[in-house]
C-alpha cells in the first residue's frame, strides 16, 4: 500500500492510498473461497461448487464486501502512518475497482484541531448578584391569590367590565359560513385574559345581561389554522356577569395555600424557592461565561463538519421546545432563518469548548472515573427516586455512558477554572455580554 498526504484549505486533508494489484487479488480470493467453502449450490456436494459458478452467483455481493474491508484497513493504516485524527467520517472517491487491477481511491477529511491551552487560570469572568426583592415575593402571592379566586353573581345594574367573567354565547361566521369550531354556548370568559383573538374580549366590555352584539374581527395574519389574515363575524349574547372575588392575603391564606401558620413564614417559604431557583440561574450563567472566556483567550478552529453536526442538534432541540409551546413549522422556519447567526455561534462555541475541556481534563487528569460516574449514578437516583438499578440500566448504552462521562468531565474542569478565575460579582442590570 501507497499513500500520499494533501493539506486542503483550515483543517481539511485528502489522503491518496493505492492498493496493489496483487493485495486486491488475494482479498477477492479469500472471500470467494470463504463463500465457496459453505455455499449449498443446486447439483453440487455442499463446499464443491465450481469457483466460476461461486463467482457468477456471487460477484456482486463479494465486489462491495471487499471494497469495504480494503478501504476499511487501508485508510486506518494510513492514518496511523501519517499521524492524523479526523473529525467524522471521510468522503470516499474511486474511479474503477477490477478484481485484476490496483485499486486508487482518494479519502478526504478533517482533522482534529491541535489544541494548545496558553490561559486557563486567572480567566476574569463576572457574577450575577443574588437579589429577590419583596416584589418578587407579592408576584408569586398574586398569582396564587389569583388561582384561589371565586366568583360572584354582579347585582349592580352595569356592563361587562376588565376582570369580569362573563357567560356568553357565540357563533363565528366567515363570508357568511360557519366557522370550523367557531361556537359556543354558555361559555365562561374572563375579560382582559387575552383568550380570544384581539377584539373579542373588548367589544364583550359594556355589555349588558341579555344583550347581543354582532363583531367584525380579523384573525391575526400568523394565526395557527387556516383562517390567518380572514375577517370574521361573532355573533354574541351575554347570559350573565360574575366578578372575581380574591382572597385576603391573611395567615388563612397562607394555611390554605400550604397549611403554614403565618403568612409571614408562606413569604420566608417562597423567597426560598425563589433564591434556590435563581442560585441555580446564576450558577449556570457563570459556567457559560468562565467557558466563553476560556474559548476567547484559547483560540480553536473549528471544523466545519463538527459544527454544522452541532448546528443541526442545537436547531432539533429548540425545535422540539418551540413545538411544545405551539409554534407552527411554519412560524419554525421564519424563526431558524432569523437566528441563523446565532445558531451558528452557539454550535461554534460548543465545539471549541469541547475540545478545550477534553484537553484540559488531560492535562490537569481531571477526567472522569469510574468512581464518579457511580457516585452520579447515586445522586441521580436520589434525586428522583427512581431505583438505583433502573438508573444504571439506562446509562448502561455505551452513548449516553459516554454522554454521561464527559459531563461529569467538564463539570469537573469547569470547577477549576472557577477555583483560579477573578470572579467580579455586579448587579443584574450591569452585567456585559458573555465574551
Amino acid at each position: 500500500m501507497k499513500s500520499t498526504l494533501n493539506k486542503l484549505e483550515g483543517l481539511v486533508r485528502k489522503l491518496n492510498i493505492e492498493i496493489p494489484a496483487e493485495r486486491v487479488k488475494s482479498a477477492f480470493d479469500k472471500v470467494y473461497r470463504g463463500i465457496q467453502k459453505n455455499a449449498t449450490v443446486k447439483g453440487f456436494r455442499k463446499g464443491k461448487a465450481p469457483m466460476a459458478t461461486i463467482k457468477a452467483m456471487y460477484s456482486d455481493r463479494v465486489r462491495q464486501d471487499v471494497l469495504n474491508d480494503l478501504i476499511s484497513d487501508t485508510y486506518q493504516s494510513a492514518l496511523d502512518e501519517h499521524k492524523l485524527e479526523p473529525v467524522g467520517y471521510p468522503k470516499v472517491n474511486f474511479e474503477q475497482f477490477v478484481e485484476d487491477g490496483a485499486f486508487v481511491y482518494t479519502a478526504e477529511f478533517e482533522i482534529r484541531p491541535e489544541i494548545e491551552v496558553k490561559k486557563y487560570e486567572g480567566l476574569e469572568v463576572e457574577k450575577e448578584i443574588l437579589e429577590v426583592d419583596d416584589s418578587r415575593i407579592m408576584e408569586v402571592l398574586e398569582n396564587i391569590r389569583q388561582t384561589q379566586g371565586e366568583t360572584a353573581p354582579v347585582l349592580e345594574d352595569r356592563g361587562a367590565q376588565n376582570e369580569d367573567v362573563v357567560d356568553i354565547d357565540f357563533d363565528g361566521f366567515i363570508n357568511g359560513a360557519p366557522l370550523e369550531n367557531g361556537s359556543g354556548k354558555g361559555r365562561l370568559l374572563e375579560l382582559g385574559s387575552n383568550r380570544f383573538i384581539p377584539g373579542f374580549e373588548d367589544g364583550v366590555v359594556g355589555m349588558k345581561v341579555g344583550d347581543s352584539k354582532e363583531l367584525h374581527l380579523e384573525f391575526p395574519k400568523d394565526y395557527h389554522a387556516d383562517v390567518a389574515g380572514k375577517s370574521v363575524t361573532f355573533k354574541i349574547k351575554l347570559n350573565a356577569i360574575r366578578k372575581k372575588v380574591l382572597p385576603e392575603l391573611n395567615d388563612e391564606f397562607a394555611a390554605k395555600s400550604g397549611k403554614y401558620k403565618t403568612l409571614d413564614e408562606f413569604k420566608d417559604a417562597i423567597r426560598k424557592d425563589i433564591e434556590e431557583s435563581e442560585q441555580r440561574r446564576i450558577r449556570d450563567d457563570l459556567r457559560n461565561r468562565v467557558l466563553k472566556a476560556l474559548v476567547k483567550n484559547n483560540p480553536v478552529e473549528v471544523p466545519k463538519g463538527l459544527a454544522a453536526q452541532q448546528k443541526e442538534m442545537i436547531i432539533e432541540d429548540v425545535r422540539g421546545r418551540m413545538s411544545e409551546q405551539g409554534m407552527s413549522p411554519e412560524q419554525f422556519e421564519e424563526y431558524k432563518s432569523k437566528w441563523d447567526k446565532d445558531f451558528d455561534q452557539s454550535a461554534a462555541f460548543m465545539v471549541q469548548s469541547t475540545f478545550l475541556v477534553d484537553s484540559l481534563a488531560d492535562k490537569m487528569q481531571l477526567r472522569a472515573r469510574q468512581e464518579d460516574f457511580e457516585a452520579k449514578l447515586d445522586q441521580f437516583a436520589q434525586q428522583t427516586g427512581i431505583e438505583r438499578d433502573k438508573v444504571a440500566e439506562f446509562y448502561g448504552k455505551p452513548e449516553r455512558r459516554s454522554r454521561l462521562m464527559f459531563q461529569i468531565t467538564e463539570e469537573r474542569v469547569v470547577n477549576h477554572l472557577l477555583e483560579k478565575a477573578k470572579i467580579k460579582e455586579v448587579k443584574k442590570d450591569k452585567l456585559s455580554e458573555a465574551p
